[in-house]
């Protein structure tokens, strides 16, 4: 049992640890909106789209948050502004400025060689090096999505099932899209040091997809999200820690795996027991 409890006996892979459990419960909570409303697409072009404030930030000796805080609302704008005027579709435009935030990202940095060494831990992020102020930080994040997500919630759902009904009962949904943006941006922001911007698109999405296979209502959705992530937190440092593997990818990439092996045992089940696959949608399989 010595490679199960040799690394919790270290006091930063104990950090880790907690630090990969807030944010698994940020992730999980607005994880699932975005996975319910679709906005995977745009929850990944925010975490590239970070790079230039972080970028301009580092040489400027500002805050990194401040900085990618900045470039992921300019991102938001820039896609809103596009997409408003012009006939192209949001996707399109998402695509588009994603690629070139990142462009511009990679620009600046290539004009300061002292930024390699950073630029690695933004895009993979050094969970083990979480601070006691980190934690802080997470926590703070994590009950504002929290928060947010219970005053919203009839907004959130109507928007997620149905934005021409939510517009007929008034429920605005174009504030609940801005809202469900800006708790995207509190989550991306709030992780990238710790996970890294590849890597938190992962605990964003893998968690919530999975959850989203079993979970019944959005409540047991959140739920079991944030009950993956702390597993793939869990599984990945020791992982990680007995395997010498780059921490915040094992994590990441468990998560993901814990979604390919729900699908895959949830499709073996509804092979097994034909009886119970759901009978609402007679016609699913002809369905795209």
């Amino acid at each position: 049992m010595q490679w199960l409890l040799d690394p919790l006996m270290v006091s930063f892979v104990r950090r880790a640890l907690f630090a990969g459990m807030l944010v698994s419960v940020l992730c999980g909570l607005v994880g699932t909106w975005v996975v319910l409303r679709g906005m995977a697409f745009m929850s990944e072009a925010i975490s590239h789209g970070m790079l230039p404030g972080v970028a301009v930030a580092y040489l400027a000796g500002a805050n990194l948050l401040v900085g990618a805080a900045a470039s992921a609302v300019v991102m938001i704008l820039g896609v809103a502004w596009v997409s408003k005027n012009s006939r192209l579709s949001e996707d399109t435009v998402i695509g588009l400025l994603f690629v070139g935030m990142l462009a511009l990202g990679v620009v600046i940095v290539s004009r300061a060689r002292s930024f390699a060494v950073d630029l690695t831990a933004f895009l993979f992020g050094d969970v083990l090096s979480a601070t006691r102020g980190d934690l802080i930080w997470l926590a703070a994040a994590a009950a504002v999505a929290g928060i947010v997500s219970v005053i919203a919630y009839r907004p959130f759902v109507a928007l997620v099932f149905d934005e021409r009904k939510a517009h007929t009962l008034g429920l605005q949904p174009r504030w609940a899209h801005l809202a469900l943006l800006a708790l995207v941006v509190l989550a991306v922001v709030a992780s990238f040091r710790i996970v890294g911007t590849l890597l938190v698109f992962g605990l964003l999405v893998a968690p919530s997809a999975t959850a989203a296979l079993f979970g019944r209502s959005i409540g047991a959705t959140m739920a079991i999200a944030v009950l993956l992530g702390w597993s793939a937190t869990f599984a990945g440092l020791i992982v990680s820690w007995n395997a010498d593997t780059a921490a915040g990818a094992t994590i990441a990439g468990i998560a993901v795996l814990q979604f390919f092996v729900a699908a895959l045992a949830r499709s073996a089940a509804r092979r097994l027991r034909p009886a119970l696959r759901p009978t609402r949608y007679p016609f699913d399989r002809w369905r795209p």
